[in-house]
């Protein structure tokens, strides 16, 4: 088949555009900017990061992904330095983190609490009390289903520090404290299939919908305080951490539109975590 002057030039200009269709996406791929973040299930579980990270993303350009595990697990990960950012909630063994030189510096960044969950019929007689030691030594005592996370989470460290404070030693053999290993939402779901009590951060809770016969019964005992802390996975100690974007994304998450970004996260006209970056 012959093929005229006019048909080569019409080829050559679609060759051209196609070649500068593929450098710019080349191009564009390359450019893209992204950190992984681990942090802890209840961050991810009540629906604040599917809230916020796209605001981030359109302020910054920068794509997170979020690796969702306890808060123990998370700081593991860190540890090897398979993370830009670590998330998540349990004092002590963030500034542990930092003290090890994991991390060079811990920021805080909003609070809520944890509540005690159980059945309505609270076998235990619990319910409306204020002090969670109280509560734990009353759930011993009684011997009344309890459920922990048993995943060295925030929560599982916060459950094992009320166990001590109210004097009492739990383990995985007695029958009727039950380990699931697992994340928040599972393990209120194994709450709920055994009418049991459990220990909960009030934001999982809020966003949690297979409630049954479960509510709160122990709440506003100071002890119940949680608090989350962020921190950039040393890029002294680990030179892949993108040093840049992780630490654009803590100073955005601590300035003031991100903590009016968290403070405006609500379900059900209830506010679940409450920012409290100090700068």
């Amino acid at each position: 088949m012959k093929v005229n002057s006019d048909e080569i030039l019409i080829y050559r200009l679609l060759a051209t555009a196609i070649t500068a269709i593929a450098l710019f996406s080349n191009c564009a791929y390359a450019q893209e900017k992204s950190i992984v973040v681990l942090s802890t299930t209840s961050t991810e579980q009540s629906g604040l990061f599917r809230f916020m990270l796209p605001i981030f993303k359109m302020k910054t350009g920068i794509d997170v992904k979020v690796v969702a595990v306890g808060t123990g697990q998370a700081l593991d990960i860190g540890r090897r330095g398979d993370a830009d950012v670590v998330f998540v909630h349990d004092k002590p063994a963030e500034e542990k983190f930092v003290a090890d030189g994991y991390a060079t510096k811990r920021n805080e960044v909003m609070y809520n609490d944890f509540v005690l969950i159980g059945p309505k019929a609270d076998p235990a007689k619990i319910a409306g009390g204020k002090d969670i030691k109280v509560a734990f030594q009353k759930i011993a005592s009684a011997q009344a289903p309890f459920v922990s996370r048993g995943d060295k989470s925030g929560t599982h460290a916060a459950e094992l520090r009320y166990w001590k404070d109210s004097g009492v030693a739990v383990a995985p053999t007695l029958s009727w404290y039950k380990e699931t290993g697992s994340g928040m939402g599972p393990a209120l779901n194994t709450a709920f299939a055994m009418n049991g009590y459990i220990l909960a951060d009030r934001a999982t809770w809020l966003s949690f919908k297979n409630r049954g016969d479960l509510t709160i019964l122990v709440q506003g005992d100071p002890k119940l305080f949680n608090q989350y802390g962020v921190m950039l996975v040393n890029p002294a100690k680990f030179p892949h951490v993108k040093k840049a974007e992780g630490q654009a994304f803590i100073d955005w998450i601590t300035s003031k539109n991100g903590q009016d970004v968290i403070a405006s996260y609500q379900i059900d006209g209830e506010q679940l975590f409450f920012p409290n970056a100090k700068k």
